[in-house]
């Protein structure tokens, strides 16, 4: 059931990146959203994680404990991330793409996708993707 939810969520999530790409500028907010997530993670603290996402994913996952298992299983690197850094922050056809590299704790690097939608709330997390590793040189 887990890998369905997944599999559905990456699905739904990547469609929008065949989309033309706009370079944006940061965004504290959107960032300070993300940073909490991963703060409450690194806390196991999974109530306060489960703020975060939007609510579109917390329909999708009905409660806090089936969201937290899906983070664990599905993205170890961020149900336990090491360094935490914002790379770009990305509109495709509206869609809005914060990038992030996450060292985990065996020292790889990690590339996602975290899509951001605005709600009454403020910023929310409404799914990760992740990316391939950027292209180094030119």
């Amino acid at each position: 059931m887990l890998r369905i939810l997944l599999a559905c969520l990456t699905l739904c999530f990547s469609a929008p990146l065949a989309a033309a790409q706009e370079r944006l500028a940061p965004d504290p907010a959107i960032e300070a959203i993300i940073g909490s997530q991963f703060d409450a993670f690194r806390a196991r603290d999974v109530a306060e994680a489960w703020q975060y996402a939007s609510p579109n994913i917390q329909r999708l996952f009905g409660n806090p404990d089936t969201f937290g298992r899906m983070v664990e299983q599905g993205y170890p690197m961020v149900w336990s991330p090491g360094a935490v850094e914002f790379i770009d922050l990305q509109s495709f056809g509206g869609v809005l793409v914060q990038r992030v590299e996450v060292i985990d704790g065996a020292g790889t690097a990690h590339y996602l996708g975290y899509q951001m939608v605005r709600t009454e709330a403020g910023w929310r997390i409404n799914g990760v993707q992740v990316l391939s590793a950027p292209q180094v040189g030119a």
